[in-house]
């Protein structure tokens, strides 16, 4: 069974009257453990995807269906429980709290959770290791740079061992050496820990680090591809 599986999806965006189609038609599926690059250039559509995939937007017609089940048959309460519990986000922006610790942003996510406090600390501390930042663990995330934060990021999307990665434009935001160790580290997840990823970007030398790319041009799918690349 695909984790994820989209079939005739559609969304489209009415501003006064006038209906703007930001995806058209698509089909596709991402089983569990892979790592798909969704490519296109601006307004090709692949962001509105992420965002119907990730459950931050619904579909305006066609299914999409989540670890087997339509998302249809969710409201938005239980939508949001399962962003929080199976969803692990990665933004261009970091989205991060300025003036707050690495620990504590990466523990954010739990507050949610029904995970017990006492597992809070442990959780987000093995999340900081898997990313290399233990030793910046007690930073405040505005003394941290671009790549670091950027980590942050990566642990906290981690903390709650969620069924898929979502990583949008995760390398937009920093020097080509950050955004290489950035890629290198959400490889290695995939790769070494099994996490089912899903990239967004424009980049080719980003889309690389998948096994898998999905090009979009106008809404529609243009190429769906197999990539080569070299072990870590």
């Amino acid at each position: 069974m695909a984790l994820i599986e989209v079939r005739d999806l559609e969304k489209t965006y009415t501003t006064d009257g006038i209906k703007t189609p930001a995806v058209r038609g698509l089909n596709f599926e991402i089983k569990k453990g892979e790592f798909v690059a969704i490519m296109g250039p601006s307004g090709s559509g692949k962001s509105t995807l992420l965002h119907i995939l990730g459950f931050l937007d619904r579909q305006t017609s066609g299914h999409y269906f989540f670890e087997g089940k339509t998302i249809d048959e969710y409201s938005d309460e239980e939508l949001a429980k399962v962003r929080n519990e199976k969803i692990g986000f990665v933004f261009q922006s970091f989205n991060l709290l300025a003036r707050t610790t690495v620990l504590e942003n990466v523990k954010l996510p739990l507050i949610y959770s029904k995970a017990s406090e006492r597992e809070w600390e442990k959780r987000a501390k093995e999340a900081i290791e898997a990313v290399g930042l233990s030793h910046r663990i007690n930073h405040e995330s505005s003394q941290l740079s671009g790549g670091e934060k950027q980590r942050v990021a990566i642990a906290r999307a981690l903390v709650m061992s969620p069924a898929v990665i979502f990583a949008d434009e995760p390398t937009g935001n920093l020097d080509s050496k950050s955004g290489s160790d950035v890629m290198n580290i959400i490889r290695k997840l995939n790769e070494e820990k099994g996490y089912t990823v899903v990239l967004v970007t424009h980049e080719t030398y980003t889309a690389e680090h998948a096994g898998r790319v999905i090009k979009m041009l106008d809404g529609r799918i243009e190429s769906d591809f197999k990539t080569r690349h070299l072990p870590i």
